[in-house]
């Protein structure tokens, strides 16, 4: 491949949403978390310049639920990314590691297995303090607001390689 087909560079990201269409799927377990990193995307998606009206919000139960939600939603078409937002925070018992690990790997295979960009913005903390501190509001650091750079980056990444062919 030519270094000219990619859209993508070190030095520059191509991070210019507009005409991107754009989803959010976000798990309601640990919503205290999970709606700061929401509002993050959000603003990442208009720093972006993605037109709101371009951005579909759906939520599920849990970080576990994710995969097939993202799945479904990059096979309808409709979008261009989807950004997954959860928090798993380890408790006394090994079901973090089951559901980080497995929602990591779901979301992985989605995205492999459709072609559409799935932003993993899924916190996987050790406590609480670890996830406020991923999640801050405007201004300070958040894993949704990354994940929304991420995602219209990677859009127009794929489709820079797929439209020069």
């Amino acid at each position: 491949m030519s270094r000219d087909v990619v859209a993508g560079n070190r030095e520059e990201p191509v991070r210019d949403g507009l005409g991107l269409r754009v989803a959010i799927a976000c798990a309601r377990f640990n919503d205290h978390v999970t709606l700061r990193l929401l509002d993050g995307a959000r603003r990442g998606l208009a720093e972006c310049k993605v037109d709101e009206a371009d951005v579909t919000e759906v939520w599920v139960p849990g970080a576990f639920e994710l995969p097939l939600i993202a799945k479904t939603i990059a096979e309808s078409g409709t979008v261009d990314a989807v950004i997954c937002l959860g928090c798993v925070i380890r408790g006394e018992t090994a079901h973090f590691e089951h559901v980080a690990g497995q929602a990591a790997a779901g979301i992985q295979r989605a995205a492999l297995d459709t072609g559409v960009p799935i932003v993993f913005g899924v916190l996987t903390t050790e406590d609480l303090d670890q996830a406020l501190a991923r999640s801050q509001p405007a201004g300070g650091e958040n894993a949704g607001e990354e994940g929304a750079r991420t995602a219209v980056e990677m859009a127009r990444l794929v489709s820079s390689i797929t439209k020069s062919h």
